[in-house]
């Protein structure tokens, strides 16, 4: 643009040398800055191709979050926090359809249980997904109902707009910052 700028000048009234420098500067940062944005763009794929290795090592584990529960048979542990100031607390269990079919209180100073897959009755419930929630109350009424947190298999690690999604056994899908704890799979 500056050569095509300098061959059509007027020769009465040639350019001036600072509007000249001017320019030529002004083009020199918009270079460098395409520079820039060319490195930042290689350097944020070499990321996500290092963040996609780093995922790979979630696939198989379990991983604690708040997410719905796949009773399968085997007993699940369920980490269920009491608010604060909460005296009582009670884990709610709900059909994937949000048909309530179990209640079980959680004793004083303890967050972690095991639950059979039981309803309110004693009976065995069908396999599939159950939504499990804490209901916290202080002076019996109720002050928050939180959805309880489980371990699940991670069978798939997604990166999403730039975020990072983890698929889980039974189908939940759950952003990876709400993992709050991961271990081996037990039992394989």
């Amino acid at each position: 643009m500056l050569t095509a700028q300098a061959r059509y000048q007027d020769p009465l009234e040639p350019l001036d040398s600072s509007q000249y420098a001017t320019q030529l500067a002004q083009f020199s940062m918009v270079e460098q800055q395409v520079l820039a944005n060319d490195r930042l763009a290689g350097l944020s794929a070499a990321l996500a191709t290092g963040n996609m290795a780093a995922l790979a090592g979630w696939v198989g584990m379990e991983a604690r979050a708040p997410a719905q529960a796949r009773w399968a048979g085997d007993p699940i542990e369920v980490v269920a926090p009491r608010a604060p100031g909460a005296d009582t607390a009670t884990l709610v269990i709900e059909t994937a359809r949000g048909v309530e079919v179990a209640r079980r209180s959680l004793p004083p100073g303890e967050d972690t249980l095991m639950w059979d897959g039981r309803d309110d009755a004693g009976s065995v419930l069908p396999y599939g997904n159950y939504s499990l929630s804490v209901e916290s109350s202080a002076l019996g009424v109720i002050v928050a109902r939180e959805q309880a947190q489980v371990y699940a298999r991670v069978v798939e690690a997604q990166v999403i707009d730039g975020q990072t999604h983890l698929l889980l056994e039974g189908g939940a899908r759950i952003a990876a910052e709400g993992v709050s704890a991961l271990r081996n799979r037990q039992g394989g």
